[in-house]
């Protein structure tokens, strides 16, 4: 068995839908516009340089599934993923997927952003297989808090190998398409690291590996293998 993984965020998407999802939030009149802005683009920033907490993240981003009802932010999270994420797919996302899906691979999505925001997505490109980081909730409510391992950095390859012994599976080779240097740990884990869209810092590891360089988002399909 060959098994696919795909980092989401600027890689299956040409844009954060953790970020984006705090600028709906905003936009939505959910949040107070100054300070969750602020706040917002300072923990993009810190992703960013490679320095993020992603536990003060999570507990940052996860105040409006705590504070608002789950009615209406399951509401609010339908119209984003319409409205916000199904715009920013991108070109050939859906076309790579089925590539690896078509010559048998299992193909799972695995990213730092939580489950809340990615399930939909991870529907809407018709990936079964999601590795997300889990929010804790507790008597039926979010408490802010992360449960288990965040799927972030080293935390992917955790979470990789758990979810492989969870299908009691041990694939044969391994391929991850991602776009950040946050997810070299994963990508020199992986049999196959393919760097799509890259930062500078993963285009410069890219090179130095001799992994492909690819784009998703172009005009032209790139070459696959």
């Amino acid at each position: 068995m060959r098994l696919t993984f795909f980092d989401l965020d600027n890689t299956l998407l040409a844009g954060d839908s953790d970020y984006e999802w705090g600028r709906f939030l905003v936009d939505e009149d959910v949040v107070d516009q100054s300070t969750f802005a602020r706040a917002n683009d300072t923990f993009r920033a810190q992703y960013e340089a490679g320095v993020l907490d992603i536990h003060a993240y999570q507990r940052f981003v996860l105040q409006p599934l705590i504070q608002e009802s789950a009615t209406r932010m399951a509401a609010l999270r339908e119209r984003f993923v319409a409205t916000r994420i199904a715009p920013i797919v991108a070109r050939h996302a859906a076309s790579v997927i089925d590539f690896h899906r078509q010559r048998g691979d299992l193909v799972a999505i695995i990213t730092a952003t939580n489950r809340f925001v990615t399930e939909p997505i991870a529907h809407l490109l018709a990936v079964e297989h999601l590795i997300a980081t889990e929010p804790e909730i507790v008597d039926g409510a979010y408490t802010g808090a992360i449960a288990g391992t965040p799927s972030y950095r080293e935390g992917k390859i955790t979470r990789a190998r758990s979810f492989l012994a969870a299908l009691s599976i041990q694939p044969e080779h391994v391929t991850f398409y991602s776009d950040s240097h946050n997810d070299l740990p994963l990508m020199r884990w992986a049999d196959r690291a393919v760097a799509v869209d890259p930062d500078e810092r993963l285009a410069a590891a890219a090179r130095e590996a001799g992994w492909p360089v690819i784009s998703l988002r172009g005009e032209t399909m790139p070459t696959l293998a």
